[in-house]
């Protein structure tokens, strides 16, 4: 199986905060994580959205593009709406070569608003599971007929957030829709990344690497704190610095026969947590958890 390291660029600009690294130019970002020891990275706010002035750019830094985020709306447009909106972020990655869509359902998300705690997030209607899966089924197969396989991302502050929600999600699309399994997220709302990597193993085609401070989990969770506070408080961290169990997660991983990326994902205060210094430990932390658990890694 082929599989790489690769790393968002939140070390060290925040799309949610923008106030996080305002300043840090998008050269930083690049030369470091390539110094860091990442192959590629995923989308940020400071990244051109144009193929042929981002290839060269990436090019010079001997990285690739992994993926993207998008912002899907199926719950309040249609699916020619959706493929309309979803168009030129699906031509720039692959254009650049990126076979996986980080998707999330944004519909009344509040992950983004520091006033509201993530408890008052929205929750997806009963009655919609059906309706919003075969929706969701129709875009992630034209992507996939683009060559690109919609990678669902369950995150905080959104109407599938929970261990139970990404398996009705599962269970109500078809294989064209990938799970993107997001380790901090998916703990922060009190799953377990191992069982849902147990049950769905086949649809997992995108891995976000995001380690949890236990005691910060915690203290946020009793103070009912936002989404964005919880990442100022320091919830997150790069893998290997926290509680989550990432030695079984990879030998999981690794009898399932996973490819694609491993991506740090771990959103901090760059002013506290020093970009390069997570970077660093980031890749090597992932560099020895693929090596334990016997997972070959392609430059």
């Amino acid at each position: 199986m082929t599989v790489r390291i690769g790393i968002n660029p939140l070390t060290w600009t925040n799309d949610d905060l923008p106030s996080l690294g305002a300043q840090t130019p998008l050269e930083t970002c690049l030369s470091e994580g390539k110094q860091a020891g990442f192959a590629g990275f995923e989308l940020g706010n400071k990244f051109p959205r144009q193929s042929d002035v981002l290839g060269p750019i990436l090019d010079n830094h001997g990285l690739q593009l992994v993926s993207g985020w998008f912002s899907g709306q199926l719950l309040t447009r249609s699916i020619e709406e959706e493929l309309a909106a979803i168009e030129d972020h699906l031509t720039l990655l692959q254009n650049l070569g990126a076979t996986a869509m980080v998707y999330c359902e944004v519909t009344g998300c509040i992950h983004g608003d520091q006033q509201t705690p993530v408890s008052r997030r929205p929750r997806m209607p009963a009655d919609q599971w059906q309706s919003y899966g075969e929706k969701l089924t129709k875009v992630a197969e034209y992507t996939r007929s683009r060559g690109v396989k919609i990678a669902y991302h369950h995150h905080m502050g959104t109407v599938i957030e929970t261990e139970q929600e990404i398996d009705l999600l599962m269970q109500h699309t078809g294989p064209a829709v990938g799970l993107l399994l997001d380790t901090g997220h998916l703990t922060y709302a009190g799953g377990d990344p191992i069982a849902v990597q147990q049950r769905h193993a086949a649809r997992i085609n995108h891995v976000h690497c995001k380690d949890i401070r236990a005691s910060v989990l915690a203290d946020v969770k009793n103070r009912d704190m936002s989404f964005l506070d919880a990442v100022l408080n320091g919830v997150f961290t790069v893998p290997g610095d926290g509680c989550i169990d990432y030695a079984t997660l990879f030998r999981a991983l690794k009898t399932s026969g996973y490819s694609g990326w491993l991506v740090v994902e771990a959103e901090q205060d760059p002013a506290i947590a020093h970009p390069l210094t997570y970077a660093t430990m980031g890749a090597n932390n992932l560099k020895q958890l693929c090596q334990d658990a016997g997972i070959t890694l392609s430059p």
